[in-house]
């Protein structure tokens, strides 16, 4: 199943409001709490502001490419780039912030940081992608602090249907 923004704004976002004229699949409005930042965010969909809001890829996808996505077939590749696990609904300057970074080079606030290491490492893991030394010193160092942090899996990461709230 191609995972879309919508889908993810559906999961990420509370307070929705779909557009009826789409069987409920597109997000009209909502409220982000984002994860990286932990500021609030009201989505309003629109040209203009529709960007506030963007869906990261929580291992980017340069990132996943240089540590051994490039060895996966086609089908796998997509997969990691649609896996509900691996995208997240985040404040559009911290995912510019962000970018093609990883836990060597970029990381969220604080208060998330435990839930975004172990998230890194459960994509890497599920697609066979390696860390680098730099990574792995960050990863260890973080999740130091929180030894007790579980790894996410699918189950809490998926997509409300569509056509409902």
């Amino acid at each position: 199943m191609q995972i879309t923004r919508n889908d993810v704004l559906r999961r990420d976002l509370t307070g929705t409001t779909l557009d009826p004229g789409t069987g409920g699949c597109v997000v009209l409005t909502g409220t982000l709490q984002d994860p990286f930042t932990g500021t609030t965010i009201s989505f309003v969909r629109g040209q203009e502001t529709s960007r506030e809001v963007q869906v990261d890829h929580l291992v980017a996808l340069s990132n996943a490419w240089q540590t051994g996505a490039q060895q996966l077939g086609e089908q796998r590749r997509e997969d990691l780039a649609n896996d509900p696990l691996n995208l997240l609904a985040v404040q559009g300057s911290a995912n510019a912030q962000k970018g093609d970074g990883d836990a060597a080079t970029w990381l969220p606030r604080a208060a998330y940081r435990c839930e975004y290491a172990a998230g890194q490492i459960a994509v890497k893991q599920r697609y066979d992608l390696w860390v680098t030394p730099h990574e792995r010193d960050a990863l260890t160092r973080i999740l130091g602090a929180c030894p007790g942090q579980p790894l996410p899996t699918s189950a809490g990461t998926g997509v409300p249907p569509r056509g409902g709230a």
